[in-house]
């Protein structure tokens, strides 16, 4: 499509609630302003915090503003900068995070405009798809991996080497991006899956040691890979897993805590906690600040250049794809729990 027909297909919602309130719409197309960059989206991707954000806090909440254009990543080629714009130019290819955060017009849509800080050079070579699963998922994977009292604050390979890090829910794709980041980074990584379907997509990620967390004696699993202890937990369900954590974790352990499923609340035995000197990092991208989210996008592109952060069945992470007009659909099976990455096809 050209912008000389100077609107786009979009996916919009004006009010909260289920998939249904998304619309599929032909809306006008932004141009950028002083500092911003306006991209053509190749493909969009859905995470949880995207229909999280789209439901409200409330029963009729209103959205943050009159309309919404949802879906905080995607992929795509610039095609206009606006003043004061420097190192991104017409026709690169790049990825972008955080597009929708306060701000009305995410990922969802043909044409996106985006301050540049959230605009990042795709490496040559690297797929829209990785591009377009970059965002959230790595970026957290990369704030959990780096929030350790005895570092790294970067990651690079070598970075980790010696540590062992617990990936908890290794098939999920902030999981999945955490065993890529750690093993690149040097650690011995250990995940926890709930059987064997799961177990496979973990150990195609690179994961070297798979453990059923249902299992009676996974502590003891744990223990017989890392003796010392883990140094550091990825964790997606704190409330469900605190227990297992504290009886695997190292002296100065960090579990590092970006998801509340399996529970909302934590109960945090404080003497165990204090004789490990444990330290409990909570994470959500929207506030962990410039210079982490600036470090973060810059080693997740280096790994995704070196051939990391691949994603599809063959790297442990299936690909689900809908066309634009279906983002109704992508937001409920990823609502759904569906295993893998839900990616929209919007070029």
């Amino acid at each position: 499509m050209s912008t000389e027909s100077h609107t786009q297909s979009a996916v919009v919602y004006t009010e909260t609630g289920d998939a249904s309130v998304l619309h599929f719409v032909e809306r006008e197309i932004a141009e950028p302003g002083p500092g911003e960059v306006r991209v053509r989206v190749v493909v969009s991707g859905v995470n949880p915090t995207d229909w999280k954000s789209r439901t409200g806090g409330a029963p009729g909440e209103k959205p943050p503003f009159d309309e919404v254009v949802p879906n905080q990543d995607g992929a795509g080629v610039v095609d206009a900068v606006g003043d004061g714009v420097e190192g991104l130019t017409v026709g690169d290819r790049v990825w972008t995070y955080l597009s929708a955060h306060q701000r009305p017009t995410g990922t969802a849509q043909q044409y996106t405009v985006l301050p540049v800080d959230r605009v990042i050079p795709l490496p040559d070579g690297v797929s829209f798809d990785v591009g377009a699963s970059l965002g959230v998922p790595a970026v957290t994977a990369h704030r959990a991996l780096t929030v350790a009292e005895d570092g790294p604050s970067r990651l690079a390979p070598g970075a980790l080497e010696g540590r062992v890090v617990l990936v908890s829910g290794g098939a999920g794709a902030v999981g999945h991006a955490a065993i890529q980041l750690a093993r690149w980074a040097g650690a011995t990584v250990i995940t926890t899956v709930s059987g064997p379907e799961k177990e496979a997509l973990a150990r195609s990620a690179g994961a070297e040691h798979v453990v059923n967390y249902r299992d009676d004696d996974a502590a003891d699993q744990i223990r017989a890979i890392a003796p010392d202890g883990v140094h550091l937990v990825v964790e997606v369900s704190i409330a469900a897993n605190l227990a297992l954590d504290l009886a695997v974790i190292a002296p100065r352990g960090t579990v590092a805590s970006y998801a509340d499923n399996g529970g909302d609340t934590v109960e945090v035995p404080i003497r165990p906690s204090m004789v490990l000197n444990a330290r409990y990092q909570f994470i959500l991208l929207y506030t962990v600040g410039a210079a982490a989210l600036a470090a973060g996008a810059e080693d997740v592109s280096e790994a995704a250049r070196q051939g990391v952060l691949e994603v599809g069945e063959e790297h442990g992470l299936p690909l689900h794809r809908f066309p634009l007009a279906e983002t109704a659909a992508a937001h409920e099976a990823v609502e759904n729990d569906t295993v893998g990455k839900v990616l929209i096809d919007v070029a």
